[in-house]
């Protein structure tokens, strides 16, 4: 006698419900947003507000009769007409394509130098290199607008001395020039502690095998550590693009030793500055400054991009 079996269908298994976040992870979860929202309260009321409403005042004006008014994008086109701006703008473009160079190239090589180890009181010079950096902005201006003087300064009192003619550091022709100087000193202690931290971070495996091929410290140098830098040699180009559209201190502090060679429209962040403060056009210097960051984030975007490129097609 055969006996036949019937096969129970099987009941399609059940994924397991998702339980709720344990109390210990709540608890955790509350303590890291309790932390992290009073820099999130402060950063939305002193940046994203602030920001929301310039944008709100760029697209109004004020005008003697009908009083404010909305005029759209008319600031805007107004001062890509500005040649105030626009000469601002040209000259911070001059600026950059050769202040940063020179003060990036002398912090690659400082930080070179340093971290090669050649050096007697390696922390000494790099703390010598690094103070003008924590020399504020208003004082480095004051110092070197004395040393600067044609008649107190001291290159003045020695030119005198020796019968020579005083040079003029605050002339029409070496203004630009004397800031580019003030602005090299202040930051090249800046630059050059980021890039050498990022040497110290190079595996010393790659010089060992650098040291068996038979390779110098120059040549190590430009072969291994300049291109293991890179990205923190992007990061010290991109800072100083940013400081150097908003370049404000130093032509600010000097304008009172000069008032004749730098005007209220020097640089763009001063233009803006007078703008709202001074003239009281407050519409108007907001979309200045908009304006400003949208050159900034354009400049910064083509060198983080044409770096990307050149990395690739090594």
């Amino acid at each position: 006698m055969s006996t036949k079996t019937t096969a129970v269908p099987s009941r399609p298994t059940q994924a397991p419900r998702k339980r709720g976040a344990s109390p210990m992870k709540r608890r955790q979860n509350a303590a890291a947003y309790s932390m992290v929202a009073p820099f999130l309260v402060i950063f939305v009321l002193m940046l994203v507000v602030p920001l929301f409403y310039a944008g709100y005042l760029s697209l109004f004006q004020d005008r003697l009769v009908g009083g404010v008014s909305f005029v759209g994008l008319e600031n805007y086109v107004r001062a890509l007409q500005d040649p105030s701006f626009l000469g601002g703008v040209l000259r911070m473009v001059k600026f950059l394509l050769i202040q940063v160079p020179i003060m990036l190239g002398l912090a690659l090589v400082f930080a070179l130098v340093l971290d090669a180890g050649i050096l007697y009181a390696q922390r000494f010079v790099r703390l010598g290199i690094f103070v003008p950096y924590a020399v504020p902005g208003v004082v480095a201006a004051l110092m070197w607008g004395y040393l600067y003087g044609p008649d107190f300064g001291p290159a003045a009192q020695i030119a005198e001395k020796l019968g020579l003619p005083a040079p003029d550091f605050l002339s029409n022709e070496w203004m630009l020039g004397s800031i580019m100087n003030v602005v090299t000193w202040e930051f090249v202690g800046y630059n050059m502690i980021i890039l050498y931290a990022a040497l110290r971070s190079i595996p010393s495996e790659l010089y060992d095998a650098a040291a068996v091929d038979g390779a110098g410290k120059v040549r190590t140098a430009w072969s291994i550590k300049i291109p293991s830098i890179r990205p923190a040699l992007i990061l010290t180009l991109i800072f100083s693009v940013i400081g150097t559209f908003q370049l404000f201190n130093e032509p600010n502090l000097l304008r009172s030793l000069a008032p004749n060679v730098i005007g209220v429209d020097y640089t763009p962040n001063l233009y803006a500055y007078n703008l709202a403060f001074i003239n009281r056009d407050v519409n108007y210097a907001a979309a200045i400054a908009f304006l400003l960051g949208f050159v900034i984030m354009v400049v910064s975007y083509v060198v983080q991009l044409s770096a990307q490129r050149k990395e690739r097609a090594a």
